[in-house]
C-alpha cells in the first residue's frame, strides 16, 4: 500500500524534499501545498531582477505546477495554505482559495514553511511606500512601484545580504541609496576587520551608509517618506526597503504539539525528524546545529534548505541519511567587489568560548607576473591544534574558490597543515604556485610552530609604547610614501648590518606591506635574541581599516 506524505511550503527545501522522494519512490502520493502562486523560485535572485541584471521574470521561476506534475506525479495545491497539524490524528487543516477549508490525512508529513520578512511594531511601518522581499510578489510589488512612481531615492533598513545586494541593484538603477544598519557593521558574519572593505566599497559607489543607528519610526508625506531614526536623524526617500532578519513562519505548529525552539524554528534531530515520528521539517524554519561550535542556532540559506529536504525524503523512503550541521559559507556581490565567509567568526568563538587564532594576507588572485592580477585580503580563524574554524575573503577575483577550498576542508575537519599540503590547480592565469589557501596554511603553520609571532594592529595600539620599537622594513621609498607614526625604517636587506641600532631590552615589532618581509625580519631577529613580533597583514591592513 502506498504512503500518502504531505508537503507543507515550496520553494528550495519542500521541492528538493518532494523530488528527490519521488525519485525514490514512484507509488507514493505526494501532495504539496504552497500558500502563494509559486512554488519553488530563485529568490537569491530577486534583487538581481529588480535591479534589471537578470531580465526576464520567468528565469526566476525554478519549477512550475504543471512541470512538478508532468514530470515527477506530485499534486501540487496552490493557493493553499495549511493552517493547523493534527499530529494524533496526523491530519493536516487547509484552508484553499478554491476548495474552502477541509482536512487531509497523511502517513508522513514534511514541514517547510520558511520565513517571514520582520515588521518590527514602530510608528508609520504600514505606510504602503514601505516593502519587504522574499517572494515573487514582493518583487512584483517593489518592481512596479519603482518603475510606476518616477522613484529616485531609496532608504534600504538594514544591512545584511539582502539589504546590500538591494542597495547595489537600486542603485544600478540610478537611485540615490542609504542603507541604515543599526549594527555597528554591515553583513554580520563577517568580522569588523574584513568588513570596512566592504563598507568602502558601497560608499565610494554612492551608497550613503549610516550605521549604528536604528529606525524609531516612519511618517509619510504626500509623496516620499521620512525615516526617523534613533539617533534623531531624519532621512526622505520615496520608497523604503525593510530587510532586518526573518523570523520562523510556524505559527501555525503552536497546538501542534511539534516542538519548537526559543525564536519559534522547529526542533528536528540529524535525520531532520521532529519529535513526532512522522514528521519532519526543512529549511529556514528549522534550527541546526552549527558544525563549528556546536551550538543551535538559525541559517537561512538556501543551500542548507535543499540538502536538508534530501536528507528528509532519505529518511521518509528508509535510507539513513543525516544532516551534520550549517557552517554558513556565504558570499556576496558588492558592485566590483566579492566578499566570501565560512564557518565561524571571531563573534561566534567567542559566544561558545572557544579559544582561536588569526591570520590575515594579502596575496593576489593569480600570478602577480601576468596581467590583470588583482589584490584580495584573506582571514583564516584556526584552534590551536590546528583545526579550522573559519575564514573570510574579500577581493575582485578568486574570492569564491578560495573560500570554497577553505569551506571543504572544514567539513572534513581539516587543519592548517593539510591547507598548506593541498595541491591546487596552477597556471599564471589563474593562481600562483603557492595558492593564497597554501599561503594561509603556511603562516598558520609557523603560528603554531612558534616560528612566528603574530600581532594585529588593534593589539598594538594597546600597548605601552615605552615598551616596544616599531620597525618598518620596507624600502625608503616605501616608507617616505606612508608609513605608521613612530615607526623607525630600517629596510630588510639593510638589516643584518644595522641591526645595531635597536635595543634588545624593548620588544621590536615588525611590519611591512603585506607581512612576508616583516615575517623574515622576525625570523632573522629572534635568531639573534630579540623578542618581536609580525604584524599580520602589514602595512596594508593600515590603509584598508583607516
Amino acid at each position: 500500500m502506498s504512503k500518502r506524505v504531505l508537503i507543507v511550503g515550496g520553494v528550495a527545501g519542500g521541492a528538493s524534499a518532494a523530488t528527490r522522494l519521488r525519485r525514490l519512490d514512484e507509488h507514493a502520493e505526494i501532495i504539496m501545498f504552497e500558500r502563494g502562486d509559486y512554488i519553488s523560485f530563485a529568490n537569491c535572485g530577486l534583487p538581481y531582477y529588480i535591479g534589471g541584471t537578470i531580465k526576464k521574470r520567468d528565469d526566476l521561476l525554478v519549477q512550475t505546477v504543471e512541470a512538478m506534475k508532468s514530470r515527477f506525479n506530485i499534486d501540487v495545491r496552490i493557493r493553499s495554505e495549511v493552517i493547523n497539524v493534527d499530529t494524533d490524528n496526523k491530519k493536516v487543516t487547509v484552508k484553499s482559495s478554491s476548495k474552502g477549508i477541509y482536512e487531509q490525512e497523511y502517513d508522513c508529513l514534511i514541514l517547510s514553511p520558511g520565513a517571514k520578512a520582520i515588521r518590527p511594531d514602530i510608528p508609520g511601518i504600514n505606510s504602503e511606500k514601505i516593502f519587504t522581499l522574499r517572494n515573487i510578489p514582493d518583487t512584483d510589488a517593489i518592481k512596479e512601484f519603482i518603475d510606476k512612481k518616477a522613484v529616485d531615492s531609496a532608504v534600504v533598513v538594514g544591512g545584511g545580504f539582502i539589504g546590500v545586494e538591494m542597495a547595489e541593484n537600486l542603485k544600478s538603477k540610478g537611485l540615490n541609496v542609504t542603507v541604515v544598519e543599526a549594527a555597528s557593521h554591515v553583513l554580520a558574519p563577517f568580522d569588523s576587520d574584513m568588513v570596512v572593505t566592504i563598507e568602502k566599497e558601497l560608499v565610494k559607489k554612492g551608497v550613503d551608509l549610516v550605521l549604528g543607528d536604528g529606525v524609531k519610526a516612519f511618517t509619510d508625506t504626500k509623496n516620499r517618506i521620512n525615516v526617523i531614526l534613533n539617533s534623531g536623524k531624519t532621512l526622505a526617500a520615496d520608497i523604503v526597503i525593510l530587510s532586518i532578519g526573518v523570523i520562523p513562519d510556524t505559527e501555525f505548529l503552536k497546538d501542534s504539539g511539534i516542538k519548537l525552539g526559543p525564536r519559534g524554528h522547529i526542533i528536528v534531530n540529524e535525520k531532520m525528524q521532529t519529535n513526532i515520528e512522522s514528521v519532519y521539517a526543512v529549511g529556514d524554519a528549522v534550527e541546526v546545529t552549527d558544525f563549528v561550535t556546536g551550538l543551535k542556532t538559525a541559517v537561512p540559506l538556501a543551500g542548507p534548505a535543499n540538502k536538508q529536504g534530501r536528507i528528509a525524503a532519505d529518511n521518509i523512503s528508509g535510507l539513513n541519511s543525516v544532516y551534520k550541521g550549517t557552517q554558513g559559507t556565504s558570499i556576496v556581490k558588492v558592485f566590483g567587489l566579492t566578499a566570501a565567509v565560512t564557518g565561524a567568526n571571531e563573534k561566534a568563538l567567542k559566544r561558545a568560548e572557544i579559544d582561536y587564532k588569526k591570520i590575515i594576507i594579502h596575496p593576489v588572485s593569480h600570478a602577480s607576473y601576468y596581467p590583470g592580477a588583482l589584490p584580495m585580503t584573506l582571514k583564516l580563524i584556526f584552534g590551536d591544534d590546528g583545526k579550522i574554524l573559519g575564514a573570510q575573503c574579500v577581493g575582485y577575483k578568486g574570492v569564491d574558490k578560495r573560500i570554497d577550498v577553505i569551506a571543504s576542508a572544514i567539513r572534513f575537519n581539516g587543519t592548517v597543515y593539510d591547507l598548506a599540503e593541498l595541491e591546487l590547480s596552477y597556471a599564471p592565469p589563474y593562481s600562483s604556485a603557492k595558492d593564497p589557501v597554501n599561503m594561509a596554511g603556511f603562516v598558520a603553520q609557523n603560528v603554531l610552530a612558534g616560528k612566528s609571532n603574530m600581532i594585529t594592529w588593534d593589539e598594538v595600539s594597546k600597548l605601552n609604547k615605552d615598551d616596544y620599537i616599531l620597525l618598518d622594513v620596507r624600502t625608503e621609498e616605501e616608507f617616505i610614501r606612508g608609513h605608521v607614526n613612530g615607526a623607525v625604517n630600517i629596510p630588510l636587506d639593510s638589516l643584518r648590518e644595522r641591526i645595531s641600532e635597536l635595543d634588545k631590552t624593548k620588544i621590536i615589532i615588525a611590519y611591512c606591506k603585506v607581512g612576508i618581509r616583516g615575517y623574515i625580519a622576525e625570523r632573522i631577529l629572534e635568531q639573534k635574541g630579540f623578542t618581536v613580533l609580525n604584524v599580520t597583514g602589514g602595512y596594508t591592513e593600515v590603509k584598508r581599516l583607516k
